[in-house]
């Protein structure tokens, strides 16, 4: 049952992905806001149906520690679910991605379109520099700044393998720094199309305020995050554990 109710909902997902990208090609021609409302109706849209298919349900902490303006959101990356399921949680984020995903037919057209921080990896020094300015222009509008930092997806529980571009953000955009913990790579583990019933528990911490030393902003960020993961990991652990 299982293996049937995951592969039901991928066929849905899939199927719907390719019907929203195809089908809101137009949005490419309209203002950057009506493209975004498509990409969180998509968000919403993918996260129901995964709760009524494969029984795997959203849980949302802490959601009103999100400042209402611009700051930076430092999150934890554990599975593909993070690059939908997180964007209808906010206003109007402006998410780093690597710009090599804007070469993608639709998808990456969109990506250029919602105006994501797109940053070239294979130059680090100039790339770093130009995702600050980017990153700055996109706060200025009043838009939140999320990265992850571990640069790509990592099991539950791995060791954190933290890349130093979240505190030139902190430090450049000097704006109150929001840590997001989660455990969606236990129910939407990174290659498998196995897709766990349970709840997905995503968790926003207590904002960090600007202006810290870089070693203390750094030492605390990473504290609160680790913490807050290896906690969320443990109990979505114990309730896949109930089910069996």
């Amino acid at each position: 049952m299982l293996l049937l109710r995951s592969y039901l909902f991928a066929f849905a997902f899939y199927v719907t992905t390719a019907l929203m990208l195809v089908f809101g090609s137009w949005l490419l021609l309209g203002p950057r806001s009506w493209a975004m409302a498509g990409l969180k109706l998509h968000g919403i849209i993918c996260v129901w149906l995964l709760r009524v298919i494969a029984g795997t349900k959203l849980e949302v902490r802490g959601h009103d520690k999100l400042p209402k303006g611009a700051c930076l959101v430092v999150s934890k990356h554990q599975s593909a679910w993070d690059t939908f399921g997180l964007v209808p949680l906010f206003r109007d984020p402006a998410i780093v991605l690597k710009d090599e995903l804007k070469w993608i037919p639709f998808y990456g057209w969109f990506c250029v379109k919602f105006e994501h921080i797109l940053v070239k990896r294979d130059k680090a020094a100039k790339a770093l520099k130009a995702m600050i300015t980017d990153a700055k222009r996109k706060a200025d509008q009043g838009r939140e700044i999320v990265i992850f930092p571990e640069g790509t997806r990592q099991a539950p529980g791995a060791p954190p393998d933290y890349k130093p571009g979240y505190v030139a953000l902190y430090e450049a955009l000097e704006l109150p720094c929001v840590p997001l913990a989660l455990n969606s790579g236990l129910f939407w583990p990174r290659r498998s199309m196995i897709r766990h019933p349970g709840t997905i528990v995503v968790e926003f911490l207590d904002p960090i305020p600007p202006g810290l030393p870089r070693k203390e902003f750094r030492a605390l960020l990473e504290a609160r995050l680790e913490e807050a993961a290896q906690r969320l990991v443990k109990e979505g652990r114990q309730s896949l554990s109930g089910l069996k």
